[in-house]
């Protein structure tokens, strides 16, 4: 089995341990960690923990601290393809409150890059020129190899609009199957082009995705119209939907069917990457026997598994 896991947003996470987080106080960390992150970067550490060397990560990585982001995923075993842009890439700090027992996300965006800008130097510049045209055709020397294709995450302002739809074109060309995990302009634009054979999405974000209405909320329904919108949107993409609701039991529909996966109950240590441990056990079990519901289940029980750990993206 091999899976092409595709990360725009390529993240150097930070996370620290905390007995007490206070605000407007100093704080005294108890343990700290790094690790190669984005989304589709954290399903491929699940993925190699379920299975040895069965990802390709394609990455673009900012030069100024690229060899820090190789380091750290040489350590867990990533098999990376990546493109070099301007800056940095970006980072994100996770504050671990143990007390509480809460997860707190500090993502610290870098700097917007554009080809108008003139701050860039020459070799910034250079570095920029085609660079939608130079990440696709790395998809396309990869997509060939693969059993499925996983995008995740968001798109950085500087790469084109239409490229998460060109890239879910390319691996339908190729018949892969494709799991798709963003929103807003980008899932809309990728539906109108090629619609994935499955769209992971979380509750509030399904409806500001799908309903008619801009104004209507997740209370504003009954739970059977929010299954019912679920497996309509789903008979209509004639796709597989899979709709999280955070403690809450997993929604989903294949081609209009509905099912629902309850969540496990766990004492949580890091909640970070959950979806996207869940995205990687849904992803590989579904390849191995196609049986939708048995892949809702594989997918909890990596979110499960990852909750319990301090690392994001990890099943042990």
């Amino acid at each position: 089995m091999k899976i092409l896991c595709i990360c725009l947003s390529s993240t150097i996470q930070r996370t620290i341990h905390f007995e007490n987080l206070m605000l407007s106080k100093v704080n005294r960390s108890r343990n700290y960690r790094q690790d190669a992150s984005g989304k589709a970067v954290n399903s491929a550490r699940v993925l190699n923990q379920l299975e040895k060397n069965c990802t390709i990560t394609l990455c673009p990585l900012g030069e100024k601290n690229l060899e820090l982001f190789l380091t750290l995923a040489q350590k867990d075993e990533l098999s990376l393809k990546t493109l070099s842009i301007p800056g940095f890439t970006r980072e994100c700090w996770t504050l671990l409150d143990n007390s509480a027992n809460t997860t707190t996300e500090l993502v610290v965006s870098e700097p917007v890059l554009s080809l108008q800008n003139n701050n860039l130097t020459k070799k910034e510049q250079e570095m920029l020129k085609n660079v939608n045209e130079k990440f696709l055709e790395l998809v396309k020397q990869n997509i060939c190899d693969v059993d499925a294709v996983l995008l995740a995450g968001s798109r950085p302002d500087f790469w084109d609009k239409n490229l998460y739809a060109d890239i879910c074109l390319i691996a339908k060309q190729n018949k892969k199957f494709f799991l798709a995990d963003f929103i807003g302009d980008d899932l809309k634009n990728v539906i109108e082009k090629a619609v994935p054979s499955v769209i992971k999405i979380n509750d509030e974000e399904f409806l500001q995705t799908f309903s008619k209405s801009t104004s209507l909320l997740q209370n504003q329904i009954t739970d059977l119209e929010f299954k019912e919108l679920i497996c309509q949107k789903s008979a209509e993409l004639n796709n597989m939907i899979i709709v999280t609701r955070g403690k809450e039991s997993t929604y989903a529909a294949n081609k209009g069917i509905f099912f629902e996966c309850p969540t496990e109950k766990v004492y949580p240590v890091n909640t970070t990457a959950c979806g996207d441990s869940f995205n990687a056990g849904f992803l590989y079990e579904y390849l191995k026997t196609n049986d939708f519901e048995s892949s809702l289940k594989k997918g909890t029980w990596c979110a499960a598994r990852n909750a319990e750990r301090d690392c994001p993206g990890t099943i042990y």
